[in-house]
């Protein structure tokens, strides 16, 4: 397989914690902060916000070109993903939920389409058998 691109980022500072993440080309820049959830100041962004941000939208892109394939009539399409920071005694890791938002299909059709999708999404390859993920899906 051949790369056809490439993105840089870089992350300074205290991390999560007051740090600042921005890209190369300097479109994305962005101070980091810890939710209030976690008992931080809130007022940034995190990491998870990121990754949620990032798969959210390839994702879309991978239902999109399933139901391409499959000649569907999907309509109002969007991709909502959940990403949870997991906190056990000091070790943390990951899980997502994968929400499917469409019209002009059934509600069966919408999830075996979210599921086709996490089989050619770059974002569901990454993470496959390392982190749980559930994808469902809601139909207008």
């Amino acid at each position: 397989m051949s790369s056809q691109y490439t993105a840089v980022a870089t992350a300074t500072g205290e991390n999560r914690a007051g740090g600042r993440t921005f890209t190369d080309d300097g479109l994305l820049d962005v101070t980091l902060q810890v939710p209030k959830e976690l008992g931080g100041p809130g007022g940034g962004t995190n990491p998870e916000q990121l990754f949620a941000v990032g798969w959210s939208s390839c994702f879309l892109g991978a239902v999109k070109l399933v139901a391409a394939q499959r000649k569907l009539p999907v309509k109002d399409l969007a991709v909502v993903a959940e990403i949870t920071l997991n906190a056990d005694g000091g070790e943390f890791d990951l899980s997502a939920v994968l929400h499917v938002e469409a019209s002009g299909i059934d509600e069966q059709t919408a999830v075996e389409l979210g599921q086709a999708a996490h089989q050619v999404c770059p974002y569901s390859k990454a993470v496959a058998g390392n982190i749980p993920v559930t994808i469902d899906a809601t139909v207008a």
